[in-house]
Parts: structure tokens; C-alpha cells; sequence
């Protein structure tokens, strides 16, 4: 089966699985990953370079969208005080029970930090539709969600950057080694920070006088690539300054046209970011999550856990009463984009197995089944309660 015919299969597979996980009040995101396991198990097992490089542009337009589309400067800087503090709890938790079931089950460090890093995310959007659908997205507990899952990604990138210099080293880093990746992060973010605030706001005053056509999205996507390139030249992951090139590029008025937010979103969501969940599903062997058990069935609970365990305690200590807490803390539990990024770079270096891989493929279908029930409850019973506290206070 040629190249060519394969990507036309797995976007045409994605897209209707992804239908039909959204008919089932499912994200679309289940249906890609489905779509994936179905290409490997019922055709044919994909070993193209070709199939794996458009897997990797989609991680790169996963991350960059995100940065573009969600993340907004200026209110993280307003929300930044409130939200650090339960963001930072839910973060270390989930890190430190990921480290730890590593260390159980007798694996090295690097592999250890790995399964931490991909505990550490959220993935707000599978949660959103719900607090829509329950008029709760502007509530206490929403509004935290948002800005915490946003934080929960900067901070998951910054780890993953450290965690692939050290596995690019091959060994524990000195203190040395620290200072270097340190620096890098710290000299690439400098550049971009000049870039996003001096040279992307000249430059797009002159794109958007060009009359070639579709001029502000092009140079929204060479922004794109460009970003990942110099990540990549200071060591790093590409997928780290795609992310880091979007946070940066939505500042820009010009570059935040709805029409063409919508254009890189088409591009994004139509086809690369498919292709990239859909090559995660081909990617999950089956076999192994059937014979490693116990293992996926404990990566499953302590990541949810840890979210879950982490949200709560965090946003009880800023003042959330008992059920919003709890509301919160099950609204961090699903991953679905970073995480899976995470282990398919670890994956890819060679620090991460078959039996990682899919245990954490299954955690991350198992939180985006899971959570929006869950959450429903939750909100349904605080209501309840909140009613009934009312009633019994007017009485």
C-alpha cells in the first residue's frame, strides 16, 4: 500500500470515527485513536516515513494551535496569582505518583521521568463541552479549570524540555549539564520574547498589506515551523517551540484574525492533528496492555488519582468548600494532546516501551471516558446540595 493511499485512508478512517465518537458524546479524539488501532489490527501495519513525518507535523500544529488559539498573555498574567497555587499541587502529585509507579515496577530514570511528565498535563477541552452543556463553565470551579489547564501545558512543556535534553544525553546531568539546559531554555525563550513582542507586531503590519492571497496565514504558518526549527537548533524539541512560537504569536492583533485562527485551526484539526492521534492508536500494541495487566491497570488509577488528589488539595487551600474542590480536581483528570506528544517522543528516543506506551495510550482513553461522567455527578449532586442548603436557609 503506497504512501500516498495510506494518509488517505487514516484521515478518511479519523474523520468518520471521530464522528462517531462525537455522536456518542465522546471527544473525537477517542474515534482518532480508534481509527488508528483499526488501520493496524484490520489492514495492514504502517512503516512509512512519510506516515510518521505527517504524524510529527501534526504534534507540531497540536502544540502550536494550542499556544495560538487558547493561551492569552494577558489573562494569564491577571489569573496567574489564584491559579498557581492549585495548578502547581495537581502538577506535583501527578509527577510524583507517575515517578513512582516507574520506580515499582523497577524501571530506570529517565523512563521514570518520562511516565511523570506524561502524568502531568491536563486536557481542558474534554471537560469544556461538559461545563457548557451544565451552564458551568463560568463557575468558580470552571473558570479555575481553564487557566490551570493552560498553566498545566507551559509547565508540561517546560518539564518535557528538560526530560529529552537528559535523553539526549544519555545519562543523569551534572550540575553542569543543568546550567546548559537551563540556559538553552532560557536563551530560546529570550529570543522568542523579542521576536513575539518587537518583530512579529513590524512584520504583520507589512504582511497584512501584501496582496498575494491568504499572505496572514501563510506567515502565521512559516511562524509555525519556524519556531520548531529553532527549537530545534538550541537542542531542543520542536514540538516545544511550535508551543512556545504560538503562546507568543497570540499577542499579535493582526495575526489573531478570526478568519484566520480558523484557516490554521482547518489545517490543524483537518488533517495533521488526525493523523498524529490516529499514528498514536497504530502505535498501541494490544497484546502487551493484555499481558501487562496489573501495570496499565495501576497507571490508569494513580494518574487519575493524582489529579484528582492534587486538584483538591490544592484548590482547598485557596478557599474552594468540599464540592467544588472535588469538582475541580475530577476536571484535571482527562489528558489527550501533551501527553500523548510526551510518550511518542519518548517512544521515538528509545527510553520508552511497548508496554509504557500503551498503558498510557489506555489511561488516556480511560480519563476521557470517565471524567465527563464524573464530572456531571459531581456537579448535579453540589447543586443539589446548594438547593437544599437554600431551601432549608429561606425556611
Amino acid at each position: 500500500m503506497g504512501a500516498l493511499f495510506q494518509i488517505l485512508l487514516i484521515v478518511f478512517l479519523a474523520k468518520v470515527f471521530g464522528e462517531i465518537a462525537e455522536r456518542s458524546g465522546f471527544p473525537s479524539i477517542l474515534g482518532e485513536i480508534s481509527a488508528g488501532m483499526v488501520f493496524a489490527l484490520v489492514l495492514i501495519q504502517p512503516d512509512s516515513r512519510e506516515l510518521s513525518f505527517f504524524a510529527e507535523l501534526g504534534a507540531i500544529f497540536l502544540l502550536f494551535t494550542a499556544g495560538y488559539k487558547e493561551v492569552h498573555l494577558g489573562e494569564l498574567r491577571a489569573a496567574s496569582k489564584k491559579a498557581m497555587i492549585p495548578t502547581l499541587f495537581q502538577i506535583f502529585i501527578a509527577f510524583c505518583f507517575g515517578f513512582l509507579i516507574g520506580w515499582v515496577f523497577n524501571m530506570g530514570f529517565l523512563q521514570s521521568m518520562f511516565m511523570a511528565v506524561a502524568f502531568s498535563p491536563t486536557s481542558i477541552g474534554v471537560v469544556v463541552r461538559t461545563l457548557i452543556d451544565l451552564d458551568y463553565l463560568s463557575s468558580k470551579p470552571g473558570s479555575m479549570m481553564l487557566t490551570s489547564a493552560i498553566f498545566d501545558d507551559i509547565i508540561g512543556i517546560f518539564l518535557l524540555s528538560i526530560v529529552v535534553t537528559m535523553a539526549t544525553l544519555h545519562q543523569m546531568p551534572s550540575g553542569f549539564h543543568v546550567l546548559v539546559i537551563a540556559s538553552r531554555i532560557l536563551v530560546f525563550l529570550v529570543i522568542m520574547a523579542l521576536l513575539g513582542l518587537k518583530v512579529f507586531p513590524v512584520l504583520f503590519t507589512y504582511v497584512q498589506k501584501m496582496h498575494v492571497k491568504e499572505s496572514i496565514f501563510a506567515f502565521v504558518v512559516i511562524i509555525a515551523l519556524f519556531s520548531a526549527s529553532l527549537a530545534e537548533a538550541f537542542g531542543l524539541h520542536a514540538v516545544i517551540g511550535a508551543f512556545i512560537g504560538g503562546v507568543f504569536l497570540s499577542s499579535v492583533p493582526f495575526a489573531k484574525i478570526e478568519d484566520v485562527q480558523s484557516k490554521v485551526s482547518g489545517l490543524a484539526y483537518g488533517i495533521f492533528v488526525p493523523i498524529f492521534f490516529a499514528y498514536i492508536g497504530m502505535s498501541v500494541e494490544l497484546s502487551v496492555v493484555h499481558t501487562t495487566g496489573i501495570f496499565t491497570f495501576l497507571v490508569v488509577i494513580m494518574a487519575l488519582l493524582g489529579k484528582l488528589v492534587g486538584g483538591f488539595a490544592g484548590t482547598r487551600l485557596i478557599g474552594f468548600d468540599s464540592s467544588e474542590s472535588l469538582i475541580f480536581g475530577i476536571g484535571m483528570m482527562p489528558r489527550a494532546g501533551v501527553e500523548l506528544v510526551v510518550i511518542s517522543i519518548g517512544k521515538n528516543m528509545g527510553i520508552i516501551g511497548d508496554e509504557v506506551f500503551s498503558a498510557i495510550v489506555m489511561m488516556v482513553v480511560v480519563s476521557i471516558i470517565v471524567t465527563p461522567v464524573m464530572l456531571k455527578y459531581a456537579i448535579r449532586a453540589s447543586e443539589r446540595r446548594k438547593g437544599a442548603e437554600a431551601s432549608i436557609n429561606a425556611s
